[in-house]
């Protein structure tokens, strides 16, 4: 019996050994796997990091996804996504403004570029004023004598205001160019918040400020509608003067109204290709077989990859930059203002902050260049960027504010230390205003038997969300939201060197376009980026300005992190809205567009100069 157990001991000893064998073999095959993954993305990015051969022929602005000022996912981490797994709709969600004009530039003086060509079916659009600095660009690389061409199955009106800058635009026989002009839809939810028992409790002040009307309401208010009316029809005669100007034909002839629209398809008998080019809307109906017969003679045929000389601009190498010996800082406030640090696509108070101070610190920089593109956020947020802005204004380093498609609120609040600030005539700022927000859910836990209770040495102490505000809360909340408004059009009024009182005839939560806002004072000049950088060296008295850009460029494990959220978060809603009934999935869609109201807010003490409609521009 005894010989039969050791039998039976030893072949479970080995076997267990065996096993332990085998896992650790495999965990260090995975191991040395993970090494060599590591090593040759490592390489990759060093590769594509460094300058490379470019074959005569055209630069390919093949854009994918939107354009931003800053990238949540940086742009080596993209080139390498792109190398190692190919370009698709889910990848390169986000590119930077930046880059996209510093390549046309640098294309317009490279002879090996002989042309672009417009290659837009994957763009999903940015904001008009980046759509402007970019048309900038590329009518600089036409003025040089290159030529730009536009193809497209069909334009979407983001894509055809670039397309508009082309000598020649190209559109499928079966396409069309989607012209309609612009629309903002929020939505609305007090029925919801009743049906829920929610009780909001809203403290704002500004008759416009209009961030807080879905807690309130189930419509737009009719002063919010008046003034969303008129700027989002300013944006839109904007786009119609630009893009006619581009095409030489009047505004009329490029949108002649929903009715022109419905007759001219009628002569056309529905055919929206011919009606596009019977106004002048394109050059030429060709297939993708005809382009590239016409691109090939331009351009050259290239026997290897069987198509015409080009080069993607997202393998064009850019010049290294010069942020080791840059005079000027570049700092950007791309997003909704948080506290703490940075996430992707907002602005953490902490971290822009450091990025001042550094600035301020160091002794190589003598201006910077502040680039705000933000509907705003948390008070306390906005006000540590804004004073560690006013501190290096205090050591002697002129501030100049670039504002983007968006400085509003918040926005508006951390660049009012700057010595000067230029808008884009297109840009949303203004919206000086103030709110705060506290949802309490007793009723909700009433209704299905959950009571909460207790005792408190003071009403300020019993605030709970499962308890009703006490009405000193309430009071002293109020209290402070009319506080953080005056101290608002305070900093307004002695930045514009206005009084408090012509500043409140303008704020209220008003929101202006850039033209606008240069009218009423809120900010000194019209322009771009590159007339901020002239500003900034004007002010520092600068001979040779050199660009530094403050960004945190991530490591290699956290570059693998964010490519691994950024794509997620790509893909995942899709697919569950591709499980969901089709007015669920729209309503999905329409909650994650509207930006920040929930997942923004963290503000210490409830306040937040936030701007809802200026991200809502479709």
């Amino acid at each position: 019996m005894r010989t039969l157990w050791r039998i039976i001991a030893g072949f479970f000893k080995w076997s267990w050994r065996v096993l332990n064998f085998i896992r650790e073999f495999i965990l260090n095959l995975f191991l040395i796997f993970l090494v060599l993954v590591g090593v040759g993305i490592w390489l990759q990015i060093n590769h594509a990091s460094a300058p490379a051969d470019v074959q005569r022929g055209a630069l390919k602005i093949d854009l994918t996804g939107v354009v931003v000022d800053k990238p949540s996912v940086s742009n080596k981490l993209s080139k390498l996504s792109r190398q190692l797994l190919g370009a698709s709709s889910d990848r390169l969600k986000e590119n930077s403004l930046f880059d996209v004009v510093d390549a046309i530039r640098q294309a317009r003086d490279d002879k090996n570029i002989t042309g672009i060509v417009l290659d837009l079916r994957d763009f999903a659009g940015a904001d008009q004023p980046s759509l402007q600095y970019i048309g900038k660009a590329l009518r600089q690389f036409r003025d040089a004598g290159k030529p730009i061409f536009a193809t497209g199955d069909s334009y979407t009106q983001a894509q055809y205001y670039l397309a508009s800058y082309a000598n020649k635009i190209y559109l499928s026989p079966q396409g069309a160019v989607d012209l309609h002009g612009f629309a903002t839809n929020g939505l609305y939810y007090k029925s919801l918040l009743d049906k829920l028992k929610v009780s909001s409790h809203v403290f704002r002040v500004g008759t416009y400020k209009s961030a807080v009307e879905p807690f309130l309401r189930d419509d737009m208010s009719p002063a919010a509608r008046e003034a969303d009316s008129r700027w989002i029809g300013e944006l839109w005669q904007n786009y119609l003067n630009t893009v006619s100007a581009n095409r030489q034909i009047t505004p009329d002839q490029l949108f002649p109204g929903a009715q022109g629209v419905i007759v001219g398809l009628q002569k056309a008998e529905g055919d929206t290709a011919k009606y596009a080019l019977d106004n002048k809307l394109v050059d030429q109906l060709a297939t993708r077989a005809n382009i590239e017969q016409l691109f090939s003679k331009t351009f050259g045929w290239d026997k290897q990859s069987n198509d015409y000389h080009a080069i993607s601009i997202y393998d064009y190498p850019l010049h290294a930059s010069t942020q080791d010996n840059g005079n000027i800082a570049v700092i950007l406030a791309n997003g909704a203002i948080m506290d703490g640090e940075e996430t992707a696509s907002s602005v953490g108070g902490d971290t822009t902050a450091m990025q001042i101070r550094e600035a301020r610190l160091d002794p190589k920089i003598k201006a910077i260049v502040f680039r705000v593109n933000s509907p705003g956020g948390s008070v306390t947020a906005s006000e540590v960027i804004r004073e560690e802005l006013a501190a290096a204004r205090a050591a002697g380093k002129p501030v100049v504010v670039s504002m983007g498609g968006m400085a509003a609120s918040g926005g508006y609040w951390i660049s009012t230390p700057a010595d000067y600030i230029l808008a884009s005539p297109t840009t949303l700022t203004g919206s000086i205003g103030i709110f705060g927000v506290i949802n309490t859910v007793e009723n909700s836990l009433n209704e299905i038997g959950v009571h909460g209770d207790g005792v408190a040495t003071s009403p300020l102490a019993d605030v709970s969300t499962t308890k009703a505000l006490p009405p000193e809360v309430q009071q002293m909340m109020q209290i402070s939201i009319e506080s953080g408004y005056k101290n608002f059009i305070g900093l307004v009024a002695k930045s514009r060197n206005k009084t408090p009182q012509e500043i409140d005839q303008i704020a209220q939560g008003h929101v202006w376009t850039g033209s606008d806002a240069k009218a009423n004072g809120l900010v000194d000049a019209l322009g771009d980026f590159d007339d901020a950088v002239d500003k900034a060296a004007a002010l520092a008295k600068l001979s040779q300005p050199q660009l530094s850009w403050y960004q945190d460029e991530p490591g290699l494990v956290d570059m693998m992190l964010n490519q691994v959220d950024a794509s997620v978060r790509a893909t995942l809603p899709a697919a569950v809205q591709a499980l969901l009934p089709a007015p669920v999935a729209e309503v999905m869609s329409a909650m994650q567009s509207q930006p920040g109201m929930m997942t923004k807010m963290n503000d210490p003490a409830h306040r937040y100069a936030f701007c809802l409609t200026c991200g809502q521009v479709r």
